[in-house]
Parts: C-alpha cells; sequence; structure tokens
C-alpha cells in the first residue's frame, strides 16, 4: 500500500519561518521611525499599527490627508542589481511629497512588500531603505504587509507600495484657491529621475541602446545602474520648513506626467503657470535618455521631470525668505517662472525658451 504526503502550505511554496526570520530582521530599522505618538503603543507584528490621535487635540479643525503609491518599474533595476535598500526611500518620497503638497505634515507610513519567494534579509533591506526614508520624512513606520506568492511572482520578483497618513491645520490647508497672479514659481532640484518614466527610460536604455547596467558613463561618472537606481529625494520637511518661515501659496510635486502637467494640476481657473527652460540645466540622464531614444523634448518633458522634484509657489515679497531657506537646508532652488493671468489659447501652466547648457 502506498503512502502519500498530504499538501501543505509550504509545499505550495509559502514559506511562513522565512516570513517570522523576515520580521525580525526589519524590528531594528522600524524602530528607528517612531515618533513620540507611536511610542509605547506595540510593536512590529500586530494586526494593525497605532499612533496616539491625542496628539491632534493641538489643531483647531485638523484635516487628516491620506495619500498611496508604489515605484513602478524602477523594483525590476533593483532586483537586477541585487540593491534592495534604495527603493523604499523611493516609495517614502512619492507618498509623503504628495501628502505636503497640502501643506499636511506626515504622521505616519505602513508598507506592503509582495514577493515570489520570501527571502529575509531581502525583504529586511527593502524596509532598512523604508524605514530610513520615514526618517527622513519626520513620519512612523507604523506596520505592513509582506505577502509571498509563489507561481504568481518568480522567486526573486517583488513589488513594493504605501500608503500615507498627515495632518493639516484646515486654515493653513494649501490649493489653487491661495494661488495669486503675481506669484512665483520656485523650482527644486530633483536627485535625478526619481520613481517615474522606468517603462521609457528601460526601454531607451536596454531595448534600443543595448546598453548593460554595469555600464560605466562618463557624463555621469558611475555605471548606468547606480545612477538609475539614485533614491527620490524627500522634499517633505523642506516644504514644511517653508511654510514655517514665510508665505507659501501651493506646491506641486512633479511625478507622472512630468512638470507641466504637475503644475497646472494646482493652477486655479483664469491663472497660468509661465516656467522658463533657461532658468535650469537638466541632468546629463535625462539628455541621454533623449539622445539615446531619439525621444522627442516634449516626450521627456510629459514623462520624466527634467530635474525639477518639486515646485513651492509664493508670493514675489516671499522669495528671497524661501530661497534662504532651502539654501539652508541644503536644497538647490532658484525661481524658474510666475503666475499670470490665463490667455484664451494658454493652459493651466507651460514651459518656454531653451535649456540652459
Amino acid at each position: 500500500m502506498s503512502e502519500t504526503t498530504g499538501a501543505s502550505y509550504a509545499a505550495a511554496g509559502v514559506d511562513i519561518e522565512a516570513g517570522d526570520r523576515a520580521v525580525e530582521l526589519m524590528k531594528e530599522w522600524v524602530k528607528k521611525t517612531q515618533r513620540p505618538e507611536v511610542a509605547g503603543l506595540g510593536g512590529l507584528g500586530g494586526f494593525a499599527g497605532l499612533f496616539d490621535a491625542s496628539a491632534l487635540k493641538r489643531y483647531e479643525r485638523p484635516l487628516l490627508a491620506s495619500a498611496t503609491d508604489g515605484v513602478g518599474t524602477k523594483v525590476d533595476l533593483a532586483r537586477k542589481m541585487g540593491v534592495y535598500d534604495t527603493i523604499g526611500h523611493d516609495l517614502v518620497g512619492m507618498v509623503v511629497d504628495d501628502l505636503v503638497v497640502c501643506g499636511a505634515e506626515p504622521l505616519f507610513m505602513t508598507d506592503y512588500i509582495c514577493v515570489g519567494k520570501v527571502h529575509p534579509e531581502r525583504v529586511a533591506s527593502i524596509v532598512k531603505g523604508i524605514a530610513e526614508g520615514c526618517v527622513l520624512a519626520g513620519c512612523a513606520l507604523v506596520g505592513g504587509e509582506t505577502a509571498e506568492h509563489p507561481g504568481l511572482l518568480g522567486p526573486d520578483d517583488f513589488d513594493v507600495a504605501g500608503a500615507g497618513t498627515g495632518v493639516v491645520e484646515a486654515d493653513h490647508l494649501l490649493g489653487p484657491e491661495r494661488i495669486r497672479k503675481g506669484d512665483v514659481v520656485i523650482a527644486m532640484a530633483s536627485s535625478g529621475l526619481h520613481s517615474n518614466g522606468y517603462s521609457l527610460v528601460r526601454h531607451v536604455f536596454f531595448d534600443r541602446a543595448g546598453w548593460a547596467l554595469d555600464r560605466e558613463v562618463e557624463e555621469f561618472g558611475r555605471t548606468l545602474g547606480e545612477e538609475l537606481l539614485e533614491p527620490t529625494r524627500i522634499y517633505s520637511l523642506d516644504c514644511l520648513a517653508l511654510t514655517r518661515t514665510t508665505e507659501v501659496h501651493g506646491f506641486s510635486h512633479v511625478t507622472g506626467g512630468g512638470l507641466a502637467n504637475n503644475l497646472a494640476r494646482v493652477i486655479p481657473d483664469g491663472l497660468h503657470a509661465r516656467v522658463d527652460r533657461s532658468t535650469w540645466t537638466p541632468g546629463a540622464v535625462f539628455d541621454l535618455v533623449g539622445k539615446a531614444g531619439q525621444v522627442e523634448q516634449l516626450e521627456l518633458e510629459k514623462t520624466l521631470n527634467m530635474g525639477v522634484g518639486m515646485i513651492a509657489i509664493v508670493p514675489a515679497q516671499s522669495v528671497d525668505a524661501a530661497l534662504t531657506t532651502l539654501a539652508d537646508r541644503g536644497v538647490d532652488s532658484w525661481v524658474a517662472g510666475e503666475i499670470t493671468e490665463r490667455g484664451a489659447h494658454t493652459s493651466g501652466a507651460e514651459l518656454v525658451g531653451g535649456y540652459a547648457r
């Protein structure tokens, strides 16, 4: 009589012990993100993250803001390079810098990591990057989920997503209704591609140009892979510093869709943002994407950030204070344009002139 072995979760490809090991490895990094509102309220591994909302009592009318995002196909480059601790910076930046656009202070984040197979050290490395990003953003990482999907994802495949919550005083809420004719557009430099347009970038460098990730690129002063994995700059604390030191009417986070499209989202009807390209020189990576893929400039501009990761819109009398605050915080920034009345044939925002060379 033959013996048969019953089915099991492990036989189906899910390793619970590896998942438990990953949680243990990530705990030290999550602990580094604690704010006073989460200290002592349970630990990692519970069913829900906790945040002491009594801290909101100091607000007259607190408005909670929520945002969620991922990092797109940039994760494929991290997988191929075996570098996992930068993707978390990207994830945090994409979430918290959406929150701060309305003036909200990021309070806490949760993450979701989906893998084909749990490699504990790899998962812990991803969470390390998320935790480091949260520290840079001033928010707590209160929990998350690691899901193992054998059969749907390959053993080395993974994806990440996150959600964040912030708070802003109702009277300090930023948005299109605050922006006025004569306001000034201040650009803040990006650290590179950030986390947008990688489907185009991968197509250009790998499919069309045939470059390898370990190719040394003179214009970058490092390999192609190192350039493409440069983490997204996190601006949340810089933007909040601006709101404390001077008058700010609005922010725009430059992500998918490019500078003009994202800036137009915060410009009210009847007004127009005119941004002068001659005020900055895009980094080498943007130029090389264009040349290697024969990508037209307008296509680049509606896909990539072109060297500007965040925009602040301030009244003219606040420009000097804003630039000083950003310089003191190590943020390269400059006056890039102005807010004017919208003409019959103009949209919410446009780029004019040619880039400085």
